[in-house]
């Protein structure tokens, strides 16, 4: 639709998928609709401990549900964020194309079905996450 240039892969008729781009402005003014008018104002309430170990990290501002100390331009754009999105972006990608479809889609539909590829998966994805959020995100903060 966007590209009109003699690609194979882009020669299809768009018009028969249309639906797509409603699907897509749905969840833009879902996500527009949730924030206006569903935001809590009050801040976050974490638990007393939880607060002292993200300290320990130089994270300390709770104002928003993403951690402001933690994302934003000023700290993306060092060399730990760098890791964090590039590393991380190629690592998602990555494991999605390699396991044959993403976290989601292994959790909620694999499993429902008993696939045992996806309960492999799914496991791999939790022991990936589990091991990123205890031991690889904390020295990343740390640098």
């Amino acid at each position: 639709m966007c590209v009109p240039a003699k690609i194979p892969f882009f020669q299809y008729d768009w018009k028969k998928e249309l639906w797509n781009l409603f699907f897509v402005l749905g969840i833009f003014f879902g996500g527009v609709f949730a924030v206006t008018f569903l935001a809590n104002p009050e801040p976050m309430q974490l638990n007393p401990i939880l607060v002292k170990e993200l300290s320990v990290y130089g994270i300390t501002d709770f104002s928003s549900l993403i951690p402001v100390d933690l994302v934003t331009w000023d700290k993306l754009l060092t060399l730990p964020g760098w890791i964090m999105m590039v590393g991380g972006g190629f690592l998602v990608g990555f494991g999605a194309r390699y396991a044959g479809g993403c976290t989601s889609g292994h959790a909620i539909m694999g499993l429902s079905t008993l696939q045992w590829p996806s309960l492999v998966a799914t496991v791999c994805f939790m022991v990936g996450g589990f091991v990123m959020a205890n031991w690889i995100l904390p020295l990343l903060l740390i640098l």
